[in-house]
């Protein structure tokens, strides 16, 4: 599921999501530590549930809807729909780029944004790329985790699947940063949010089909699998793609009961 998810009443989940790290006080044991920092996963029972809840609705509705899209609209079409949804989330980009001090990324997304809403005509070709303007990450999560704010324990929310109190919070926020969100609404296409969010969602999960059915049919416990993998991939979305930073030598024998949480 995209990321992006505006004109949802995420705010329903806030007291729920804001109240989560006080579960999640960390052990005093160093082996007990170390295994809580590599999970810290305190709401498994709860997750695990939701996630059920979820490939219900994922293989009664979502899932289908999938593989009806992918089979009535030729390739080529679905790629024009998804440039031009990728097109209507660069501004948000832009504000998280610049609000965490990424002044490069924010130029090189405002081009991007110029470019292929110009000659990409409302952004359904990608010309950006082809010059040289690659595509860039930016979301509110992100810009609290540059800004010192930590992740908290796995959450899996309903519907949006695996995040942390951090990144939930970030989905609202970025809902509401969403410039497209008024144009519409003052346009009134009021549901236009809503219509995106869906086209989104069953574009994204069109495309990833065989590689989600693989992970469950080889994963031993697919709960733990998807939860390795989303943090993997969330980790290397929170660095921008860069590659994690190397312990110092004395790091690697040190206490991690010592170290501050």
């Amino acid at each position: 599921m995209s990321r992006r998810v505006p004109g949802l009443k995420l705010w329903l989940f806030l007291p729920l999501i804001l109240t989560l790290g006080a579960c999640a006080t960390p052990p005093t044991d160093p082996v007990a530590r170390a295994e809580w920092e590599k999970v810290n996963d305190p709401l498994e029972p709860m997750n695990r549930e939701i996630l059920d809840f979820n490939l219900f609705v994922d293989r009664i509705l979502i899932k289908p809807a999938a593989k009806t899209y992918r089979t009535v609209v030729p390739q080529y079409p679905r790629d024009r729909v998804r440039n031009f949804l990728d097109n209507l989330g660069e501004p948000v980009i832009f504000f998280n780029d610049t609000l965490q001090g990424e002044f490069d990324r924010a130029h090189t997304t405002f081009a991007r944004f110029l470019f292929n809403t110009t000659f990409g005509i409302g952004g359904l070709w990608d010309q950006a790329t082809k010059i040289g303007l690659e595509k860039q990450t930016g979301d509110f999560g992100q810009t609290l985790y540059s800004w010192g704010v930590p992740d908290g324990p796995y959450l899996v929310l309903p519907i949006f699947g695996p995040s942390n109190p951090r990144d939930a919070i970030g989905l609202l926020v970025d809902s509401y940063i969403d410039p497209f969100k008024y144009v519409a609404a003052n346009n009134g296409a009021r549901a236009a949010g809503l219509y995106r969010w869906i086209a989104t969602g069953v574009d994204e999960r069109s495309r990833n089909i065989e590689s989600f059915d693989e992970i469950q049919r080889n994963a031993l416990d697919f709960y733990a699998q998807l939860r390795s993998l989303w943090r993997q991939h969330r980790a290397s979305e929170l660095r921008h793609g860069e590659p994690a930073p190397i312990d110092d030598d004395d790091d690697l024998y040190s206490d991690p009961g010592s170290k501050k949480p």
